[in-house]
């Protein structure tokens, strides 16, 4: 069987998230990956380097986070001309439990595989939405 290449993680991503554990898991990342979020709010960091660590502050940000994902709705997967690289586009409903409220918001993440883990992750977040969602 081969090694999983990017739309295959992509896949474990979203598997992961609506079951409600950290949608990058441990298994998954490189030993070196790198997680970028270039338009993080102040505060939060921006970019991330190494497994271990990645993959704690993951579980520990899923575990902090109050709201059920439900669904990925208008998933585009582009191929690049690079075989290790696809860009994801989607849009994310949650739940916040307790209170009933729904909220979506849209995402691009540029993935890149190698060896069958993640090596580099980007995504955009859709940071009004969001901030809308959880108020």
């Amino acid at each position: 069987m081969s090694e999983p290449g990017p739309r295959d993680l992509f896949a474990r991503f979203q598997r992961n998230a609506l079951a409600g554990e950290a949608g990058l898991d441990e298994e998954m990342l490189a030993e070196d990956v790198v997680i970028e979020m270039p338009f993080a709010p102040a505060g939060h960091e921006r970019r991330s380097e190494g497994r271990e660590a990645i993959a704690a502050r993951l579980r520990e940000g899923r575990r902090s986070l109050p709201i059920e994902f439900e669904e990925f709705r208008d998933v585009v997967v582009h191929e690049t001309a690079d075989p290790e690289v696809i860009v994801a586009e989607y849009e994310l409903v949650a739940t916040i439990p307790g209170t009933g409220k729904r909220g979506s918001a849209n995402f691009v993440t540029v993935l890149r595989a190698r060896d069958g883990r993640i090596v580099h992750w980007r995504e955009y977040q859709d940071r009004a939405a969001i901030e809308e969602a959880l108020s």
